[in-house]
């Protein structure tokens, strides 16, 4: 029960909370119509929903979705209609329409990747690069080099103590001499690659590719088989002259041809060696014994 008190304490509580009568209400109208107009729409939509099989064509199996954006981020230059015939061919039933559907929410890049297109011109790519190499007395020789990109096969070297454009020239023709020359050739921007290097390119149809200034990772073939030539040969030799640097790398280069496996090469050699599984194993010493190669010989 309220007594007095209570009665004079919300009296004078109503004399300065004139909105004390809302804080009494819990639900408004406007819910309560909003809750019955909510229950009527539910109870219409299940009564609407139909019992039977959903109409409309069958819904595509997630594997086959998949499948066609597999293929269709594979294969950038394929559309919906060889892609159905693919399908097809893997007796898959679908319509070329549906496949259309599924391609569109496929991020198809603007070209084929860079990865993909030098790939398939790596037999008409060389490049070209010079190395020092100091010799015993302290002369400095520098080593011109011609690399194949396809099977990484080095086709011309030669040795100089002042390297021109005109003697620069020279090589690149006796590398090509009696082989189809390539479409690329790749180098970078060394003065020594002068007016008659370009000349002498330009007259055998060669496209020089210039690398960017300081860059040396954008002609890695080549910078790659100068690493190995120091790592796997010469930081093991002193040099004498000219005429020794010469012949210890043209030993080199016959072991790096014919014994050394290339891990781009699926670990073959540029002149691709015979799998050999019966006789016994033997080890021939190359480049005085620095590296070994090992053969099977009939028992």
């Amino acid at each position: 029960m309220l007594t007095q008190l209570d009665r004079l304490f919300w009296v004078g509580l109503s004399q300065v909370w004139t909105g004390w009568r809302h804080a009494l209400v819990f639900v408004q109208p406007d819910t309560v119509v909003r809750w019955q107009r909510e229950w009527v729409r539910r109870f219409w939509a299940r009564r609407s929903r139909p019992k039977g099989p959903r109409p409309g064509r069958p819904a595509v199996a997630s594997e086959i979705c998949r499948l066609i954006r597999q293929m269709a981020i594979a294969n950038p230059l394929w559309r919906a209609p060889r892609i159905h015939g693919e399908l097809k061919m893997l007796g898959i039933t679908i319509s070329e329409r549906t496949v259309s559907r599924i391609l569109r929410s496929v991020p198809r890049p603007p070209s084929q990747t860079w990865k993909t297109f030098l790939h398939n011109h790596l037999g008409q790519i060389v490049s070209v690069d010079f190395f020092t190499v100091p010799t015993i007395r302290l002369r400095v020789l520098f080593v011109f080099l011609v690399l194949e990109h396809s099977r990484r096969e080095v086709l011309h070297f030669n040795v100089t103590e002042r390297p021109t454009s005109a003697w620069a020239a020279q090589q690149i023709v006796e590398a090509f001499a009696d082989r189809e020359v390539p479409h690329y050739l790749i180098r970078d921007r060394d003065g020594v690659y002068g007016s008659e290097v370009r000349g002498r390119l330009l007259s055998l149809g060669i496209e020089e590719v210039l690398t960017a200034p300081q860059s040396p990772w954008q002609n890695a073939y080549a910078e790659r088989l100068i690493g190995s030539i120091r790592r796997e040969c010469l930081n093991h030799f002193i040099i004498l002259n000219a005429r020794h640097l010469k012949s210890t790398l043209a030993a080199y280069f016959r072991y790096y041809h014919h014994s050394r496996p290339h891990l781009a090469l699926e670990k073959q050699c540029p002149i691709e060696r015979q799998i050999m599984k019966h006789g016994a194993i033997v080890e021939i010493p190359e480049l005085g014994g620095l590296h070994h190669r090992y053969e099977r010989i009939a028992a």
